[in-house]
């Protein structure tokens, strides 16, 4: 191990990059059996020593203040080689990084800056963010926890949950509204930074959730009644919603980070199974079938790939992301996706043996799972690509999709292989299911887009066509559900005559 790369944020970044890599390594499968480890809570206080001894974390602190500079493209690689041996380490640095460190270097006062990052280089601390309530989830705007001014510090009131590592951070961005003398909450934002070693800020955690996977996080209920310094409160650039909006996007466009790695173990893992498997004479990686879910599993890779690259590009701090919520709605809900299929995909070349959650495939079937769910469902994600994107058409008077997404930025290359499927006039008033249909194919075109740049970029081009062929396909299949007018509808009362025991017994 090279102990220097703690205190030398000069050394090369591949070196960097390789030692954390062998640490990682060494505490999941030397020093601790993760197959083992993941199958109770928690994660082992050595692991973490290991781990975190190389102060992985640098990475995204500012030069003048000892660290890496926050490189978009150095945070995605670590981020990756992280979720390759484990899901819920990877997420535990995208939280530090993404909904805190990076927030924080943008719009936190000189002060807070200087202690926090102080204490993240010499005491390897962590943080996270506090925005989820349980009566408002995607909800967030009508969050009820509050804050009052006095003096010299705020009053910060309410109950937080589903907050990533509950218990553990040693700092906490909170979010929250001010009250006004007559009771009400304004509509705005603001952030606080909570230092739980400080008098006066401790959080109480009510309760731990017994969490389905990612067992080595811990979620819970914190019961928040805290007093915050003055300069410990965040400096929007305009409102806190828009602060909001911005870290949640650059949030959403690194998570491409944490699924490439885990993609990466998925599809390495199935191509060693199915090379070493025999079945009726014949090696598993023989069948046409077996062939697919592999090849499918190397476009998955591909995408992520291509999404790791757009997103060194645009994610990065001194960028305003707070208008770009289709592109990274689209790269969250769809590369998300992708991580449940691999998963999936996996389990079912392994067989049995796989469903189990000491083994890399079930366990990681349950853990990308809530990846689908947290900082927006992907349902929901989804419908809000279409409604920007319908928004856009009709503030352009144009109808036609086709013609609308090929003067588009995030689509105009990909509309090329895609005429006859978009080419019609859209119908700007969709129902809700129709436009999650929606969303789900334009999320794809707009990941095939970033496939061909990355193809420009020297990528490998037998997988960059592969890709584009499964790209081509599925989106294929969605435009046809989607032009598929008929629809089931509910029926709430439907316990008459539909018991078929009855039906043959009068």
């Amino acid at each position: 191990m090279k102990s220097n790369l703690v205190s030398n944020p000069k050394i090369p970044f591949g070196i960097f990059l390789e030692d954390f890599r062998d640490r990682s390594r060494h505490a999941y499968r030397v020093r601790a059996d993760i197959d083992q480890l993941s199958t109770s809570r928690g994660m082992p206080p050595f692991v973490m020593r290991e781990v975190m001894s190389g102060n992985p974390l640098s990475i995204n602190i500012p030069e003048q203040y000892g660290g890496r500079g926050g490189k978009v493209e150095e945070i995605l690689a670590l981020l990756s080689a992280a979720s390759y041996e484990s899901l819920a380490l990877s997420l535990t640095l995208g939280i530090n990084s993404a909904l805190f460190l990076q927030p924080l270097a943008k719009y936190g006062s000189e002060e807070a800056k200087s202690m926090v990052f102080d204490r993240f280089m010499t005491a390897q601390n962590m943080g996270g963010l506090m925005i989820t309530e349980p009566g408002h989830g995607s909800d967030a705007l009508n969050m009820q926890t509050s804050f009052t001014s006095s003096g010299d510090s705020y009053n910060v009131k309410g109950t937080k949950h589903w907050a990533g590592l509950t218990g553990w951070a040693d700092f906490w961005l909170l979010t929250a509204r001010e009250q006004m003398k007559s009771g009400d909450l304004k509509r705005d934002v603001d952030f606080f930074l909570c230092d739980v070693n400080q008098n006066g800020q401790q959080i109480v955690v009510e309760e731990f959730f017994d969490n389905l996977g990612l067992y080595q996080i811990p979620y819970g209920r914190n019961r928040i009644d805290v007093e915050i310094p003055l300069l410990h409160r965040l400096q929007p650039h305009s409102t806190g919603i828009k602060l909001l909006l911005d870290l949640l996007h650059r949030s959403r466009l690194q998570f491409p980070g944490m699924a490439l790695g885990f993609i990466q173990r998925m599809m390495d893992e199935a191509l060693s199974h199915t090379k070493e498997r025999i079945v009726s004479g014949k090696r598993l990686v023989e069948y046409d079938q077996v062939q697919h879910r592999l090849a499918e599993l190397q476009s998955s890779f591909t995408i992520a790939s291509a999404m790791c690259a757009n997103s060194s590009e645009k994610a990065g701090i001194e960028h305003d992301l707070s208008g770009s919520g289709v592109e990274a709605n689209a790269v969250k809900s769809y590369v998300t996706d992708l991580m449940q299929n691999a998963a999936q995909s996996l389990v079912q070349l392994v067989g049995a043996k796989a469903y189990r959650l000491s083994h890399i495939g079930g366990r990681g079937i349950t853990d990308s799972r809530p990846f689908q769910i947290f900082e927006g469902s992907n349902d929901m994600l989804y419908s809000q690509i279409s409604d920007a994107i319908v928004k856009q058409m009709k503030q352009a008077k144009e109808s036609n999709l086709f013609k609308f997404l090929q003067s588009n930025d995030l689509t105009q290359k990909a509309t090329g292989y895609l005429k006859e499927l978009l080419d019609f006039n859209l119908n700007l008033e969709l129902p809700q299911r129709k436009m999650v249909e929606l969303g789900q194919a334009l999320s794809r075109i707009i990941s095939m887009e970033m496939v061909l740049d990355l193809g420009t970029k020297g990528f490998r081009s037998d997988l960059i066509e592969n890709s584009i062929s499964s790209l081509q396909k599925e989106i294929t299949s969605l435009m046809g559900q989607f032009s598929y007018m008929l629809q089931p509808q509910l029926i709430v009362d439907y316990q008459e005559n539909s018991t078929w025991y009855d039906l043959g017994n009068r």
